[in-house]
């Protein structure tokens, strides 16, 4: 960022410095950004990824004298805690500022957040956003917009420095729907890898030449090329967790229940994390899902 565009940028609040949340902050201070933060926990406004920022003991300190409040957190609850909660950020949010929601919540809950920041003349906008701790680590993550063009220029330069693909939707709520439909497609795809594994493991197949053969033709995806590895040494590092995305599920299915839309796949899915989270991996990855998979073909 040129000494020009350093004078004009807006200043910044984060709020939530979780798996995802921290590396995305830590890409907003490398892009020259002025940036306070503050987290539930404390501990992560201390990590060396931050030196720089300014460290907040509320949202409300966060948020005072920003332009923009950028906010990553698990859910609705979260969320509504960081803005109007005891120490929330509503009443130290200046008129004009804008609120970019980057968490996974309900489409109701974000239009219902707007709505009441809107009577401080505050623009609420969800950016729920997608790509793996991997795409938050390298400034390349895809960001749903529920908010006009004229609204997505205003934040672009921020939104630019964390992410490398942007869809706008047009109305608050229709990017936290659109996550859902990523959600939706997520759990079958990591299923799918999970359970042609499993079957590949008891056919005594050589999986990693498998993998890579699989790799590259119509049956590649995100999940096979980023999850795969993962699955076969069952092994999981913490990409996104489990009850995360158990959490989205349940926004997705209790939106397709509102419309009167079955959704078959996704709540057998569904019900294979609540088992697995049951079990004690609500923390892991969820390419843990191939844990409840390769029992099923054993047994």
């Amino acid at each position: 960022m040129s000494r020009e565009d350093l004078k004009a940028a807006p200043s910044l609040g984060f709020v939530g410095l979780g798996a995802i949340g921290l590396p995305i902050a830590a890409n907003l201070l490398k892009a020259g950004f002025h940036l306070k933060v503050h987290t539930r926990s404390r501990s992560a406004e201390t990590s060396k990824q931050l030196i720089g920022a300014q460290s907040c003991s509320t949202p409300r300190e966060a948020a005072k004298g920003c332009d923009i409040l950028l906010i990553c957190v698990s859910d609705d609850v979260a969320v509504e805690e960081v803005l109007f909660g005891p120490s929330g950020a509503e009443s130290s949010l200046a008129k004009g500022a804008i609120v970019i929601d980057l968490s996974t919540i309900s489409p109701s809950k974000a239009r219902y957040f707007s709505v009441r920041l809107a009577e401080r003349n505050v623009e609420y906008i969800d950016a729920p956003v997608t790509g793996g701790t991997e795409g938050a680590k390298d400034g390349t993550l895809t960001i749903f917009i529920g908010a006009s063009n004229a609204s997505f220029k205003k934040i672009s330069s921020v939104l630019k420095a964390i992410g490398s693909s942007f869809y706008t939707f047009e109305s608050v709520g229709k990017g936290q729907e659109v996550k859902a439909l990523n959600q939706i497609l997520v759990a079958g795809s990591y299923v799918a890898v999970a359970e042609a594994i499993a079957l590949g493991e008891t056919l005594n197949l050589p999986m990693n030449k498998v993998l890579t053969a699989l790799q590259k033709g119509a049956a590649n995806s995100w999940a096979l090329s980023n999850r795969s590895q993962s699955m076969l040494k069952d092994e999981y590092p913490l990409g996104f967790k489990l009850h995360l995305h158990h959490k989205d599920l349940v926004i997705a299915l209790e939106a397709a229940e509102e419309l009167g839309i079955k959704l078959p796949i996704t709540s057998k899915v569904k019900e294979l994390e609540e088992s697995l989270i049951k079990q004690g991996y609500k923390d892991d990855d969820v390419s843990v899902l191939k844990r409840s998979i390769k029992r099923q073909v054993h047994n």
